[in-house]
């Protein structure tokens, strides 16, 4: 029993294999931080808004090779629609910047929840069972996170395959001091047990709801941990009769159950904080008996509808599903949409500010086509401030890596990488005036070299890495084939001319800034 384990439950699963579970060290003074304790490890030269202590702290994590993050995952019970998208765009452009910018290797786990009230209720009103239903917008959700190129996470673990699990993870709440069971067959998480240190994540926490008047809790503001079955319900045997587990113990026990009792990074919309988060954080550190469980909580704001100041939401019915939005607007739209604003901040919804984003978009998409134009002889090759443009070239890198580095500043990222592209526009505004399908002559060996020099010399293919977040999936950043070719041979200018990565745009302003002489 997990009981019986304590503070190794999960163990032997991942974190044995990968190293996690850093040691925590000193104590960081601060009104709202007080008590935080900044974790001992990798520096990853980040610097992060945490919920917990609502400031920028240090990103530190246990390992670079295997940083934890916990995500909570989607109720299963109907389509995603676009307030879902924006969360997971937003935390899966993160996930790549920490990744290629900083160097971390991500463990992101996925709980599912396939078992809940809402499920229970869809399924009966359209006359399937559970499970299907579950099972069937399960896949429905994965088929749109892959449409929006959302990376899928290390693992998916559901909550209806580790009932057992999270049965035991109660037993040992309830063997600490800090939960009960009822005669009805319920079990409650005993908040007063908690004392002060309930409440990290929203200070004071809330008043409780009213509660029904056959209410067996000991206190309004317990919260369930196992739920009785009620007649017509899935349930589960459990040494407290027959039922199904409470939403809170869930991730707790998916997240215990591969990283232990520490946790780097854990990540949601900014809904959950209070309450879900809230008794995450208080299931966990009294299960594993720990001073702090998770190290970093980061929230993203809300998707809202523009000029009704409400959150796009199915309760409220003004949402609109990722699958008709992608009928209107690709994936790279709505990502660069995403990557406009901070992750933490609300953002409305409108057609215009879709349309905006294309707009970018499509400005990027001309100038990457521009070059590839230019990189093929077909410009007429006019005069190259090759001191202005290595000028801005040395600018834009600092300021693209201190923005993402600053609580991942994508506007700050993008209104860097948008202004050198402005700049290039102007340069090819030169050239284009007198548009000639001819060849420039260049010396092959000097082009050869500054291609072959691309993904390791202080020019663009560097710090333009934030825009493949717009193209790519999941493909990382590789040196065109010109690197086989032996720098200097005609074959691998062909190879560049063919290649469909926007790394194409830096190979433009790369020849801008070599190319000074002209036949």
């Amino acid at each position: 029993m997990l009981r019986k384990l304590g503070t190794r439950f999960g163990a032997q699963l991942l974190p044995a294999t990968l190293g996690l579970g850093p040691g925590l060290g000193r104590k960081v003074s601060g009104a709202r931080g007080q008590g935080w304790l900044q974790p001992a490890g990798h520096d990853t030269g980040v610097k992060v808004y945490n919920s917990l202590t609502r400031r920028k702290d240090p990103l530190i994590v246990g390992s670079a090779d295997a940083t934890s993050w916990y995500s909570c995952g989607p109720t299963v019970y109907d389509h995603a629609h676009l307030g879902h998208a924006c969360s997971y765009v937003r935390f899966d452009i993160i996930r790549r910047i920490l990744t290629r910018v900083f160097g971390c290797n991500i463990i992101m786990v996925m709980g599912i929840t396939d078992v809940d009230d809402k499920i229970i209720k869809r399924a009966n009103e359209m006359n399937i069972s559970p499970a299907s239903l579950a099972s069937l917008y399960e896949e429905d959700f994965k088929q749109d996170m892959a449409a929006l190129k959302v990376l899928p996470p290390t693992v998916y673990l559901r909550v209806t395959e580790n009932i057992p699990q999270i049965i035991s993870f109660i037993e040992g709440i309830i063997a600490n001091g800090h939960a009960y069971s009822t005669e009805k067959g319920n079990v409650y998480f005993d908040l007063q047990s908690r004392g002060d240190k309930y409440g990290k994540l929203v200070g004071v926490a809330p008043g409780p709801v009213a509660e029904p008047g056959d209410s067996d809790k000991r206190h309004a503001s317990d919260f369930a941990l196992w739920k009785a079955a009620k007649p017509q319900e899935m349930f589960w045997a459990s040494p407290w009769g027959n039922g199904r587990p409470g939403w809170h113990i869930e991730c707790s026990t998916i997240s215990s159950l591969v990283f232990g009792s520490q946790l780097d990074i854990h990540s949601g919309g900014i809904d959950l904080a209070f309450p879900h988060h809230e008794n995450e954080i208080a299931q966990c550190e009294v299960f594993h008996q720990c001073e702090q469980w998770g190290n970093y909580f980061l929230h993203s704001g809300h998707l809202h509808v523009k000029g009704k100041e409400e959150k796009m939401s199915k309760s409220l019915k003004n949402y609109i599903t990722i699958k008709d939005f992608l009928k209107t607007f690709s994936p790279d739209v709505f990502r660069l949409f995403c990557m406009r604003s901070s992750y933490r901040s609300a953002i409305d919804y409108s057609s215009s500010s879709m349309l905006e984003a294309k707009r970018l978009l499509l400005a990027t998409a001309t100038f990457v086509q521009d070059a590839r134009a230019y990189m093929k002889g077909q410009l007429a090759c006019g005069p190259i401030r090759e001191d202005v443009l290595w000028e801005r070239l040395s600018h834009t890198k600092a300021a693209v890596k201190a923005a993402l580095a600053d609580d991942f500043d994508t506007p700050g990222a993008v209104d860097a990488i948008m202004d050198l592209i402005h700049h290039g526009n102007r340069q090819l505004q030169l050239v284009t005036k007198h548009l000639l399908w001819v060849t420039c002559h260049r010396d092959p060996a000097v082009l050869g070299v500054l291609l072959c020099s691309a993904p390791s010399s202080p020019t663009l293919s560097s710090f333009l890495r934030p825009l493949e977040f717009l193209w790519q999936t999941d493909s990382h950043w590789a040196p065109i084939s010109v690197m086989e070719e032996g720098c200097v041979d005609r074959r691998g200018l062909l190879a560049a001319r063919r290649s469909q990565n926007p790394s194409d745009l830096l190979k433009f302003l790369q020849l801008c800034t070599e190319t000074g002489r002209h036949d």
